[in-house]
């Protein structure tokens, strides 16, 4: 803690730039909610939302978009290797199976593992913002989403440009990137390819990364239709990732692809329809020793094909949102066996909203079928009141579900169990909170939140030496507080030298009924978490950013980091200079891993810039 005293003068969160722009003249209420169903602004949305920016993305240490993550408070990141190389992440204590994951709204829930979740077919230089949800989420996402959503806004071509960027630092890291777009009539095309590389901060873990992504959006009349692709190619020493960490020559080599073609539809002022077809494809290879792969592998590919409507309807009664989504999954693997399952999602809500008024009521409902697991209801509702033009008050509730992944059913090895007869684990959760609207100069948030989880799926053991197994172990109430509030001074000192300053904190305290000795995952959340960055210009062209995170953890020794971006953006040319762990930290996020101690990154961007399309 003492180096949060020493550096909270000059710090304040990320985590909070949901509420802030970079443009003074763009209202927060003009940011749509893209992954709603019934989309709505901001200042309208009756829940806690996070939104990061492009130009938030831009200023903050980050190679990876798992790296970003780490600045926003509530967002638990548990990396097992540097710069995004395999990453868990969890919302308000959640575990990582309990988070769902979404490209364009585009699930990748690993029916697996959720220790894939994250192993994104999109490059941080692909993303134009990144929208959170904490909360009860799974009315709007359905299942999986217990604790919240990600969902990930990829950069659609708004010019015709060439950009190249070269990065290279510490532990042998490289890589390069180009990307571009073109837009010829009504097509607009956007392609990136990307290489990053290490040999490693320590022994065997060393990373290869190559990704490659193209979207093409193509007007046809009052219609759109869209195409997304995206491929991720992994291999990686895996040095103490699974068992424990005297498992120091494990390999591990992913490849994820994904694929969607959407067609909107405007049928009438009132009703518009999206209807889209994708398919998302992982593929795992894991190898326990990296120079023996007969001695123990094992290889898992799974693949999820599915068709889904969604449509909203305005009315004198407010807006309806509704919608259906079918998905069939394949797994074939020499561990898991081969499985199949089918998927159906049925769903409504509204939003009530009279003219003038100043309350909000979004009920809602989803219907999830599975072909092996039976049927559910998830219910919730959303209300908000507007106390006064910078004051909104809120608070919402639900019933989340997650059914157990195949890894949790299946996998076997002599040190983790499976367990074929697990039921799904539920939770009841609720939050109430208040917004602060319409200051430019100044924005903030405080909720206080509650969830009540049934049967939580876990890895427990009652000795030591006792091999993990899965199991609906007990029940877990997970409570607490998220508070951030963020400062521009800009908006009022337009040559001073802070450009924005912010905090953000999380506290969370866990109630369980019989738990056991050892939990692997579900009781390793954290207590205390503080985030906070400080944004610096110098002139016009040059910003400095310094980031901090404190993070207490229920079963591991707390930590603070400082990071820092020192960079110039001019109209052509981006350089940066990132030092992350400043002081050279040792600490663990999971598993005891020892995670990278100071790494310093430059990079260099240059873009060839085209007419810029005004339709």
């Amino acid at each position: 803690m003492r180096q949060l005293f020493v550096f909270f003068a000059l710090s304040s969160s990320y985590t909070f730039q949901v509420f802030s722009q970079n443009d003074s003249t763009k209202l927060l209420k003009e940011v749509t909610v893209a992954g709603a169903r019934i989309k709505t602004g901001f200042d309208q949305e009756s829940a806690s939302v996070i939104h990061i920016s492009k130009a938030d993305i831009q200023k903050a240490p980050s190679q990876s978009v798992a790296d970003l993550l780490h600045y926003y408070a509530g967002i638990d990141v548990r990396q097992q290797g540097a710069n995004g190389v395999l990453t868990d992440i969890g919302i308000r204590g959640s575990t990582f199976n309990q988070v769902l994951i979404l490209v364009n709204g585009v699930k990748l829930s690993d029916q697996q593992t959720g220790h894939f979740s994250m192993n994104l077919p999109v490059d941080i230089e692909n993303v134009k913002r990144i929208e959170i949800l904490k909360g009860p989420a799974a009315r709007v996402y359905g299942q999986n989403a217990f604790a919240g959503a990600i969902n990930i806004i990829t950069k659609t071509a708004g010019a015709n440009f060439l950009k190249l960027q070269a990065t290279g630092g510490d532990f042998g890291l490289g890589g390069a990137k180009m990307s571009g777009a073109f837009i010829s009539g009504n097509l607009s095309q956007y392609a990136s390819v990307s290489h990053d590389y290490s040999s490693g901060y320590r022994y065997n873990t060393d990373y290869k990364i190559s990704n490659y992504f193209y979207t093409a959006d193509q007007k046809i009349g009052s219609s759109k239709l869209q195409f997304m692709g995206g491929f991720t190619n992994k291999k990686f020493g895996a040095n103490g990732f699974y068992g424990n960490p005297s498992n120091i020559d494990q390999y591990e080599a992913l490849q994820t692809s994904l694929l969607a073609l959407a067609l909107q539809n405007k049928a009438s002022e009132r009703l518009t329809i999206i209807q889209r077809l994708y398919w998302r494809r992982n593929q795992d290879e894991y190898i326990y020793i990296r120079s023996n792969p007969t001695y123990y592998r094992n290889l898992h590919i799974n693949n999820t094909i599915g068709y889904d409507v969604n449509a909203s309807y305005q009315s004198a009664l407010g807006i309806t949102g509704f919608g259906i989504d079918v998905s069939t999954l394949k797994l074939v693997s020499n561990n898991l066996g081969n499985r199949d399952r089918t998927i159906a999602t049925l769903f409504v809500e509204h939003r009530f909203q009279a003219n003038g008024s100043k309350w909000d009521v979004t009920p809602g409902v989803q219907l999830n079928y599975y072909s092996d697991l039976g049927t559910n209801l998830l219910p919730g509702v959303d209300v908000g009141y507007r106390v006064s033009n910078n004051i909104k008050a809120f608070g919402n509730a639900g019933y989340t579900y997650r059914v157990p992944t195949y890894t949790d059913l299946y996998y076997k090895d002599p040190k983790n169990i499976g367990n074929p007869d697990l039921k799904p684990e539920y939770a009841i959760t609720y939050e109430a909170g208040l917004k602060l609207l319409n200051l430019k100069w100044l924005s903030g948030q405080i909720s206080y939140f509650n969830r009540n989880g049934k049967r939580i799926i876990d890895y427990t053991k009652q000795n030591d030496q006792d091999p993990w197994q899965t199991a609906n172990f007990l029940n877990i109430t997970t409570s607490g507080i998220d508070m951030n509030f963020a400062i521009n001074p800009q908006y009022f000192l337009s040559t001073f030298l802070i450009e924005r300053l912010t905090i953000g904190y999380t506290y969370m305290q866990f109630s369980t009924i019989d738990s056991p000795s050892f939990s692997k995952y579900a009781l390793q959340s954290l207590n205390h978490q503080i985030v906070a960055s400080l944004q610096l210009k110098y002139g016009k062209k040059v910003f400095h950013s310094i980031n901090y995170r404190y993070a207490d953890r229920v079963a591991l020794p707390n930590f603070s980091i400082v990071d820092s971006r020192l960079g110039l953006n001019t109209s052509n040319v981006i350089l940066f200079l990132d030092v992350t762990n400043i002081f050279d930290t040792p600490y663990t996020e999971t598993n005891l891993i020892q995670l990278p101690g100071r790494w310093t990154k430059v990079g260099i961007a240059y873009t060839f810039k085209g007419k810029i399309n005004h339709q």
